[in-house]
């Protein structure tokens, strides 16, 4: 009997090539599209920092909370099978944002938000560090610039519907019906990658040795990374007056940056070794978290937030292929580090900047680049 799968991926030769970069620019749009509209849904039920922080906390829980069971569902489905599954769960979550009438099923619609997303997003590095396997070299950055892709169209989208007045709920489930198309055809398209089953395997583990470096490096650049694209939005809004249509451009830049470094991270790396790449990225992000809070006019607030993404674009993407070359238990614990940096750092912001103001939270996250640095110096098996 023939495989549905393998006979509609020899029919699609070339769906199967561009099925893995359009995944990460799905997610990409899939998430800058809910962020670019946290101002939105902050205001329509008059959330104060600390309420934001909460509604934050709730998709960072998730998100910790899913990889035990991102690993099993790679495990025991298979990374094609996995993405497919948390793709249409991630989809049927996005609108209920903004059905939420209250903070605490706000927190339970990001609680889930970030079960799915996360399971999502481990089950396409897991098929990208087995095509970086087949490939024979360095394309994490490729696939994660299509993220950025995604992040940008989705801001750059975002910021125009916000223009246009057109609420959070219609733009959420217009994106939900648009991906729900190319996420079927991708899964279509990539071949059956089902493992076999094994009685007792462990398929999640926490870092250890030296994959705890690699982890410590996912925790800061996700704080960083996490918390320009919570709180750049609001930070615009709030202190430099930016509009709704405009306060989203900030993190449209930040993406638009990372996606052209991540362009050519892959020729970066095999020049310089992932190790300078990620250090001294990090120390030009935290050059650019300080001219963004240090700018009075909206344009150069915007470029020091542009120069953060060019710093953190390659932390991810060098990170995943460190620790997809030893499996996906390997992946999902340095991933759950990741998260967890991405759990604790948005809240943190939120609660900071409630005692002491934005300006002095987001500069914290300044000093966190330096620290990014020095933990990228000494993690090894980032070469």
């Amino acid at each position: 009997m023939s495989n549905p799968a393998a006979s509609s991926s020899a029919a699609n030769p070339r769906m199967r090539q561009v099925a893995l970069p359009l995944l990460f620019l799905l997610l990409g749009v899939i998430y800058a599209s809910w962020v670019s509209r946290i101002p939105a849904l902050r205001d329509h039920l008059q959330l104060d920092p600390a309420g934001l922080s909460l509604f934050l906390l709730g998709g960072g829980v998730g998100a910790v909370s899913s990889f035990p069971l991102a690993a099993w569902l790679i495990g025991h489905y298979g990374a094609r099978r996995g993405c497919w599954y948390a793709g249409v769960a991630l989809l049927l979550t996005v609108p209920c944002l903004a059905l939420a009438p209250n903070l605490p099923l706000l927190m339970l619609v990001m609680l889930c938000l970030g079960v799915c997303s996360s399971c999502f997003n481990v089950a396409i590095n897991a098929l990208g560090a087995e095509a970086e396997k087949i490939a024979g070299r360095s394309i994490m950055s490729q696939l994660h610039a299509w993220f950025c892709v995604g992040t940008l169209s989705g801001a750059l989208l975002g910021s125009a519907i916000a223009g246009l007045g057109i609420g959070p709920l219609l733009h959420f489930a217009a994106i939900a019906c648009c991906a729900l198309i190319p996420l079927r055809l991708c899964y279509r398209a990539l071949p059956n990658d089902r493992p076999q089953y094994i009685a007792g395997k462990k398929h999640f583990a926490l870092p250890h040795g030296p994959l705890i470096a690699l982890g410590m490096v996912a925790f800061g650049g996700a704080i960083v990374e996490g918390s320009v694209a919570d709180w750049s939005g609001v930070y615009m809004k709030d202190r430099l007056l930016a509009s709704d249509g405009v306060a989203p451009l900030a993190f449209a830049c930040f993406a638009g940056m990372m996606l052209l470094t991540r362009l050519v991270g892959d020729k970066l790396k095999e020049a310089f070794g992932a190790r300078r790449i990620v250090a001294s990225g990090a120390l030009a992000a935290g050059i650019g978290m300080l001219i963004a809070l240090a700018a009075g006019e909206i344009p150069f607030a915007i470029a020091g937030f542009a120069l953060t993404g060019v710093g953190v674009a390659t932390v991810f993407p060098f990170i995943f292929s460190a620790a997809g070359r030893h499996g996906p238990t390997a992946l999902a614990g340095v991933t759950t580090m990741g998260y967890t940096g991405g759990l604790i750092g948005p809240p943190a912001i939120g609660f900071i900047a409630h005692g002491f103001g934005l300006t002095v939270a987001l500069s914290l996250v300044g000093v966190l680049c330096a620290a990014v640095a020095l933990a990228a110096s000494r993690a090894k098996w980032l070469e």
